[in-house]
């Protein structure tokens, strides 16, 4: 399938380097897009959500810093969440996009919740798809995921993590079954999808989160915003897959905590329902973007 090209795409400077944004339609509603990663170029979900634009919403995306067509230097200091955090204030600003409809999608939401406590003037919605507010708590899920394969390959991950031979193809081979099982469970991903992912700057990624999906060893390890979700009253919509690598208890708590939220769960999803379950998906995104818009 043939996506649309941006109607506009324009570089934006960024703490001394430029990051590469596009734009789809005329609407004066954003819909503002931060994709996960991090270091993921945003394909993924610039494609999908693109469909969304035309004469009521602008759908505006950005690859961040480090990854896609945006500069990638080669500077750790770089790959924090705040400094993230300011390169979408700065692409906001740079691109006049006003108050937006904030979507964060896996890494992307937790982008989202500390930009959205840190500018809490700048958007009127706040969209999380697939996503966490509280890491510690997401790496107990994780275990539990990967318990479902059985014992005696939860000790073989472990060694292997242990020993830093991640790169074993027994290991490799068990992380392949998780993301078919928890990152999207189509038997064909998406070119989109598959774009992203083979383009993928490690580099942030190891820095924040680690060496895989479901290994967490980085900065964003202790990680945890749920006691201040309640600043947050703007009208939210939290959204992940029955079969999400983020689980449905990482949405859950999310949404008991943000005090003007509700909640869809996607029964034939994981980690990617604007691919697995489209229709379902952008149904439940437009009726709430229309609810809220004007």
């Amino acid at each position: 399938m043939a996506y649309r090209q941006a109607d506009e795409t324009r570089r934006v400077a960024v703490h001394g380097y430029e990051v590469e944004t596009y734009s789809f339609g005329t609407g004066k509603e954003v819909l503002f897009c931060l994709n996960g990663g991090p270091g993921l170029p945003c394909d993924y979900v610039r494609d999908a959500h693109s469909r969304l634009a035309g004469d009521k919403y602008r759908v505006v995306c950005f690859d961040q810093l480090g990854c896609g067509a945006s500069d990638r230097p080669d500077d750790d200091s770089l790959w924090t969440l705040e400094r993230y955090v300011e390169e979408v204030e700065i692409v906001r600003n740079a691109l006049g996009l006003g108050i937006v409809h904030l979507l964060g999608q896996s890494w992307g939401t937790w982008l989202g919740t500390e930009y959205a406590l840190t500018y809490p003037g700048a958007f009127k919605t706040l969209i999380l798809a697939d996503g966490s507010a509280n890491i510690p708590h997401l790496i107990t899920e994780l275990e539990r995921l990967r318990g479902a394969l059985g014992p005696e390959t939860v000790a073989m991950m472990q060694r292997h993590e242990a020993e830093g031979s991640l790169d074993h193809p027994e290991y490799k081979g068990a992380i392949d079954i998780l993301n078919y099982r928890h990152v999207c469970r189509l038997q064909v991903w998406p070119d989109a999808l598959k774009a992203s992912l083979d383009d993928w700057n490690m580099g942030p990624y190891r820095a924040i989160q680690g060496p895989n999906e479901f290994v967490y060893v980085g900065s964003i390890k202790d990680w945890n915003r749920v006691p201040d979700l309640h600043r947050i009253t703007q009208p939210a919509l939290v959204l992940c897959g029955l079969h999400d690598e983020l689980t449905p208890a990482c949405s859950g708590m999310i949404h008991r905590a943000l005090p003007n939220s509700s909640i869809h769960v996607f029964p034939n999803s994981s980690h990617v329902p604007f691919w697995e379950e489209p229709d379902a998906y952008f149904t439940v995104l437009g009726d709430f973007l229309d609810r809220h818009s004007g």
